[in-house]
């Protein structure tokens, strides 16, 4: 354990100044937290319980992460959540491809963080909300210019509330160096394309979900079954897979399984209640 301790120290102190500078995160730390086995189902307009997260897949590589506080953020922010009047409260784009940003956001939201550099200045997010703390871990993209490569073209966004840390891999092109893996640090949760091809290829994908060795994995960017169905077959080895036959989960700290889980949402755009 003092080795493994050393070498994270080790990575940490490598990472460039402006990352080493930001405030404290209780992600970046060596951690356990297991417990019961059992994750609640839940709608997006109920109250979040207490001492928990849910996460509700929308669709592509959209979520809505939602606190018990009412702090709601949309992920891969399309400007489209569904038949429904929510404005979120934050919410993160990557533009890799159309289908995780929008030009034009409604201004309404109090906060974009776009994922990727601008002429504006970096893609370096560090949001504290109280309840919630968003930060942002940037990676490459493949691109037609630059010599097929645009740096920090994508984010790696992190999202701690209520102990949790939540990772949205985004628009992944390639396997975090270590540098990207410590300033990570622990995800509890994370969701990843499994496309296998638009984003990285399906063993770097799996490869990458079990070094990080979440307790919950959520696929997304996934095209169809015959796809899905391929991601899990590499991952049963080492997680146990539940298919929930739903689009949300609510997580807590104590409800995380005590083995790995690929946990499979079914995506479904937000409506509201009163929705005709």
């Amino acid at each position: 354990m003092r080795q493994i301790f050393s070498a994270l120290i080790a990575l940490v102190l490598a990472l460039p100044a402006a990352a080493q500078d930001r405030r404290p995160s209780h992600c970046i730390a060596l951690a356990d937290a297991s417990g019961a086995t059992y994750l609640h189902k839940a709608s997006f307009g109920q109250p979040v319980p207490e001492f928990s997260v849910r996460i509700h897949y929308i669709h592509h590589a959209s979520f809505l992460i939602q606190t018990r506080g009412g702090i709601d953020v949309a992920t891969d922010f399309t400007g489209f959540l569904g038949r429904t009047e929510l404005i979120p409260d934050v919410v993160t784009m990557n533009h890799a491809h159309e289908t995780h940003f929008t030009q034009f956001p409604d201004p309404a939201i109090p906060h974009v963080l776009r994922g990727w550099a601008t002429a504006d200045g970096g893609n370096d997010h560090h949001l504290d909300l109280g309840e919630m703390l968003i930060r942002n871990v940037p990676t490459d993209i493949r691109s037609r210019f630059d010599a097929g490569v645009e740096r920090n073209g994508n984010s790696i966004f992190v999202f701690e509330a209520e102990g949790l840390c939540i990772g949205h891999l985004g628009h992944l092109h390639h396997e975090p160096t270590a540098q990207q893996y410590a300033a990570l640090g622990r995800l509890d949760v994370v969701m990843a394309a499994v496309d296998g091809g638009m984003t990285v290829d399906l063993p770097t994908m799996i490869r990458i979900l079990k070094r990080l060795k979440s307790s919950v994995v959520i696929p997304m960017h996934w095209w169809g079954e015959s796809n899905l169905q391929r991601f899990i077959n590499g991952m049963t080895d080492e997680f146990d897979v539940i298919d929930t036959q739903g689009p949300s989960i609510e997580v807590s700290l104590r409800s995380l399984p005590d083995r790995p889980t690929v946990m499979v949402l079914r995506p479904q755009m937000l409506r509201d209640e009163t929705a005709d």
